[in-house]
């Protein structure tokens, strides 16, 4: 079976937490229509100019309080982009051994360029996805003869790109979305393991204490889940919860 962050409605795969298997319940996102981030100022940023800071390190998967995994990760400048790496291990107990790995390449204003990815579970699957001019062109090698395509189509660039098992992709979340601005913000989302589409709102719920340090909190939400982020002062993440699910991302 799948372990999964649970919902009832249709897939939204992206913040799926170990996926073993075809079957199972599955979690949700809105529907997709694809609106450009409300907080987006439709042009991009001068090359002297990013949204991003380097990060580097490794998350702790926990479930229910059990470690059942990790994730290293990278988000790195590289000439005038930047890239956002990361590479997940995690075992399910009385399921299968996953891996998982992307490496996500984005200009310095936040919006994705180039995208690959690699999942091994019950079997092997890759794939690509080229981003221009707000169109995401998937790809995806699951097995079969020829990969399987399909393009999405977003009225907004700055295309948020949230795969399963791969919790760093929430620290680049983190960083694109406006601080300056706060309040609500909507990213259209694209979830390339799966070849799906989506949306999701990201909205600041200012700073909250921890056990040992103050951290400023943002809500990621769809129709029917939230998530809750927690990033430290240069909007780096450390902490991660889907209190419906009980299951932590944290930073070792």
């Amino acid at each position: 079976m799948n372990l999964l962050i649970r919902s009832n409605k249709r897939v939204f795969a992206a913040i799926i937490v170990l996926t073993l298997a075809s079957s199972g319940p599955v979690i949700t996102a809105a529907p997709a229509t694809q609106p450009a981030a409300q907080k987006d100022n439709g042009a991009r940023s001068s090359v002297t100019s990013t949204v991003f800071s380097a990060d580097k390190g490794k998350f702790r998967i926990l479930l229910d309080g059990q470690s059942v995994g990790n994730e290293e990760f990278e988000i790195s400048a590289s000439g005038g982009s930047w890239v956002a790496r990361g590479s997940t291990s995690a075992h399910v107990p009385g399921g299968l051994e996953i891996k998982a790995s992307g490496q996500l390449t984005l200009s310095a204003d936040g919006a994705p360029v180039h995208y690959e990815w690699s999942a091994e579970a019950q079997k092997k699957a890759s794939g690509a996805v080229e981003f221009a001019n707000g169109t995401a062109k998937c790809a995806a090698n699951l097995g079969g003869t020829s990969p399987m395509m399909k393009d999405f189509k977003f009225d907004s660039p700055r295309i948020a790109v949230l795969d399963n098992n791969l919790y760093h992709q929430y620290a680049v979340l983190a960083q694109i979305y406006d601080w300056k601005s706060g309040g609500k913000q909507t990213f259209p989302v694209v979830i390339p393991q799966d070849l799906t589409p989506g949306d999701i709102s990201v909205e600041s719920l200012g700073p909250q204490a921890g056990e040992t340090s103050k951290y400023e909190s943002l809500r990621v939400s769809t129709t029917d889940l939230e998530i809750l982020l927690f990033v430290d002062a240069k909007h780096h993440l450390m902490r991660l919860e889907v209190p419906a699910s009980k299951v932590v991302i944290e930073r070792e």
